[in-house]
C-alpha cells in the first residue's frame, strides 16, 4: 500500500531554491474560527506567563500579564458574535 509519493532524490529542494520560491507562496487565509482559536491561545499564554512570573517573584510582571489576559478573551467573544463566524454542525 502506497501512502505517499516516492522520493526520487534525498534532497529535491535546496535552501536557495526554497528562498527563491518563498515570495510566490500565497499567504494563509485567516478564517474567523482560526482567529478565534488564536486569540484563545494568546489568552492562555498570557495566563501562563502570569503564573511563571509570580513563581519567580516578579509580582509587577505577574500583575500586568494577569490584567492583559482577558483582553484576548473579550476579542474572541466579540468575534464569536459576528455574522461571519460559522456555527458548528450538531
Amino acid at each position: 500500500m502506497l501512502l505517499g509519493p516516492i522520493q526520487t532524490s534525498p534532497d529535491p529542494w535546496t535552501a536557495a531554491q526554497v528562498r527563491d520560491l518563498r515570495p510566490f507562496t500565497p499567504e494563509p487565509r485567516q478564517t474567523a474560527r482560526g482567529r478565534h482559536a488564536q486569540l484563545l491561545t494568546i489568552a492562555a499564554a498570557r495566563r501562563l506567563r502570569c503564573v511563571e512570573r509570580s513563581g519567580v517573584g516578579r509580582s509587577e510582571d505577574a500583575v500586568y500579564w494577569k490584567a492583559v489576559a482577558p483582553t484576548a478573551v473579550f476579542k474572541a467573544a466579540e468575534l464569536r458574535t459576528g455574522d461571519d463566524f460559522a456555527t458548528l454542525p450538531n
